[in-house]
């Protein structure tokens, strides 16, 4: 059984928003993060993912919950699985209560990895290919590149270090035959580790030297390795992505290398697959702008295209750049070429132009047959897109065809919404006020002191359902779904908007007093002298008690 303080430990080193962002696409909302349900059907996002309360609330089915009830419920894991799971991919050792069922990380493709290293000084085949293609030293280590020696080899290293075979076949470093015979999956091949988000080890991507029938392969799936949730070097590019607020998308392992090495540090590599709907949630993480850096050749076309439409249709900004005469990035580097190179990649095609010039290149254009088929599959993708984009990219659509716009029919057909209601200034600042309780949940005691549900004019009862937690309130989710009203950002910032509303609650409450005949002389002028006090003390920035 795993220990609780263990599962209170991993519990403190993971973020919510990079787990749930790591299963689907979150999108911020002030504080929070949005996105429609993983776990019912819905159109509208209602699914918010709070930071500061490290929890997860659907507005819409009612699901709830932390990193790990996430894991379970996506996954379909158990509470121990979960665990064990998120422990894996965080590089985080758990322990249980019974001493004889410990399970701490062997470190297993950690090892291996720098045995594959050690084996890569010993390799002059592996190293002369290595500076054949240009790369340093430096990038070497930096990228922890090595080389998988014979399968045999391999299965007694991991015999004389008395490693588990069976952990070694969960995480795909070698794998058991029809015969049941053990081999390794990496054999006579350069190796490239690839890494979690987290910087663990999740798997290997592995380029031949010797002719073998496969020039790359990769770790099998599983529990810990997917590859299309995850990125080569995504871990060494993220703090250039999320600073530059771009990012390069190779085909190759080695293209990203060599632009790593030139300066390009904001590249990433697919793993042997396509670009896919699982890739959208990391690639959305610092809301970058993508750019694919693809081959010219005709497969390379192919995959931006697919790629292409797929991030337009997601609603990404940036666009495609094909590298023509089989040169690749990895090439334009070791020759030279940087500022080629650097000059392509800010003149991209943008992903909805590319898109649209490629499908008009599967059609001949000079039958009007072929002509109406290319219409109507560019109508069909431009209606994946916003109405807006949609009109500014029909007169292209229709310049391509030869046509007039006005055959470009695109239908835009009214939704019968519903009417957002109109709020006054002060509806705003007390839903405002009540929003930032929910998702700033800490700050809730402090505020006590000086605001109760009795000074709010109109939303009283929705301050004490967000007291008593009650987040299934349809008041509350209606306030959560709604983006007019905004959280108040940090403890300055909220301090000002309290003395603000406060002074005028005081000044309110003095004018009151002032005409009320039904109390007695005594009791007005102590009133009003307790009302001024508070109303100065707020003039001078300081928060007054209630009394």
């Amino acid at each position: 059984m795993i220990t609780q303080d263990s599962i209170e430990a991993l519990k403190a080193r993971l973020d919510i928003v990079d787990i749930v962002g790591s299963y689907i696409e979150l999108k911020r909302a002030g504080s929070s993060f949005k996105a429609p349900c993983p776990f019912h059907d819905e159109k509208s996002p209602s699914f918010v993912v709070n930071p500061a309360r490290q929890s997860y609330h659907c507005f819409g089915c009612g699901v709830h919950g932390d990193s790990i009830k996430f894991v379970m419920e996506y996954e379909k894991l158990n509470y121990p699985e979960a665990i064990e799971k998120l422990a894996a991919t965080n590089n985080f050792t758990l322990h249980y209560t019974d001493d004889t069922k410990q399970k701490k990380r062997s470190n297993l493709l950690e090892t291996l990895n720098e045995w594959y290293q050690k084996l890569l000084e010993q390799n002059r085949t592996a190293h002369e290919y290595l500076h054949e293609r240009g790369i340093y030293a430096s990038s070497i280590e930096r990228f922890g590149i090595g080389y998988a020696p014979t399968s045999p080899e391999t299965l007694r290293f991991l015999e004389q270090r008395k490693l588990s075979s069976t952990e070694a076949i969960e995480q795909g470093a070698i794998g058991r035959g029809d015969d049941g015979r053990l081999f390794a999956r990496f054999i006579e091949r350069i190796t490239f580790p690839i890494h979690s988000t987290s910087g663990s080890i999740v798997g290997f991507g592995g380029r031949t030297i010797t002719g073998h029938q496969a020039k790359y392969v990769n770790s099998p799936q599983s529990a810990i390795f997917n590859k299309s949730r995850l990125l080569y070097a995504y871990h060494l590019a993220r703090e250039a992505i999320y600073r530059r607020r771009e990012i390069i998308v190779t085909e190759g392992y080695l293209d990203v290398v060599m632009l790593h090495q030139a300066g390009f540090t904001h590249a990433v590599a697919t793993l042997g697959t396509a670009l896919t709907a699982e890739h959208l949630p990391l690639l959305r993480k610092g809301e970058p702008k993508i750019f694919l850096a693809y081959d010219g050749d005709k497969a390379g076309r192919a995959a931006a295209f697919k790629a292409s439409k797929l991030l337009s249709m997601s609603g990404f900004d940036g666009g495609v750049v094909l590298f023509e005469g089989g040169l690749d990035p990895a090439d334009m580097i070791k020759n030279g070429q940087i500022e080629a190179l650097n000059a392509l990649l800010h003149r991209p095609i943008p992903f909805i132009e590319f898109v649209i010039s490629e499908m008009m290149e599967n059609y001949n254009l000079q039958d009007p047959k072929a002509k109406e088929s290319a219409l109507h599959e560019s109508i069909g993708f431009l209606k994946t897109l916003s109405p807006l984009l949609q009109e500014e990219y029909r007169p292209l659509v229709a310049s391509k065809l030869g046509i007039s716009p006005s055959l470009v029919p695109l239908g835009h057909t009214k939704k019968s919404a519903a009417q957002p209601i109109n709020f006054s200034h002060h509806d705003i600042w007390e839903l405002s006020f009540i929003k930032t309780l929910i998702e700033r949940p800490h700050i809730t005691d402090t505020l006590l002191d000086f605001i109760d549900a009795s000074i709010l004019q109109y939303h009283g009862s929705e301050f004490e359902a967000a007291l008593q937690g009650r987040l299934d309130d349809p008041r509350l989710s209606a306030l959560m779904m709604d983006d007019r009203i905004r959280v108040f950002e940090g403890d300055e910032g909220l301090k000002l908007e309290l003395i603000t509303f406060l002074s005028a609650h005081y000044n309110r409450e003095l004018k009151k007093v002032t005409t009320q005949n039904t109390v007695s002389f005594d009791q007005k002028s102590y009133l009003i002298r307790q009302f001024r006090d508070k109303i100065e003390r707020l003039k001078r920035g300081e928060l007054v008690p209630l009394s």
